[in-house]
């Protein structure tokens, strides 16, 4: 079941820094003090830190005092949006083996369960929305 559901490391680093900002929403909060408190690379999530600039779900600023924050104004903001903001647009695989089915839907042995797997965790990270998983799980320090 592992392999059917995958995030990549981009999209976890991305959703995590998004929880801690969420977290601190009246600080500015820098990618060293994020990659320390997660324990990652730096240099991989100042990549992904600037997809989240250019999604306009995040806001930078150098310089002494600098850092990253949410996005000002942005009052609902759902995992869908930072996944995709990093990773692209989800799009569903109908066959494990390849990008072009090898098999029909109907003669699938998974028998459409990836599909369904696949429509339930987009269904998930779009209704979810950053700052309510925020408030349910306490602020993070």
């Amino acid at each position: 079941m592992n392999d059917l559901f995958k995030i990549s490391e981009a999209a976890s680093i991305g959703l995590h820094a998004m929880i801690h900002l969420a977290s601190h929403p009246d600080e500015k909060i820098t990618t060293k003090q994020i990659a320390e408190r997660f324990r990652i690379s730096e240099h991989h999530l100042a990549k992904v830190m600037q997809k989240l600039v250019k999604a306009e779900l995040v806001e930078s600023s150098r310089g002494p005092g600098g850092g990253f924050r949410i996005f000002p104004g942005k009052r609902r903001i759902s995992l869908l949006q930072i996944y995709e903001a990093i990773e692209g647009r989800i799009k569903p695989r109908a066959c494990l083996l390849s990008v072009k089915p090898l098999c029909k839907p109907d003669q699938c042995l998974f028998g459409g369960l990836n599909i369904s797997i696949h429509n339930q965790i987009k269904q998930h990270f779009q209704e979810t929305d950053l700052f309510e998983v925020t408030q349910k799980n306490g602020r993070q320090k």
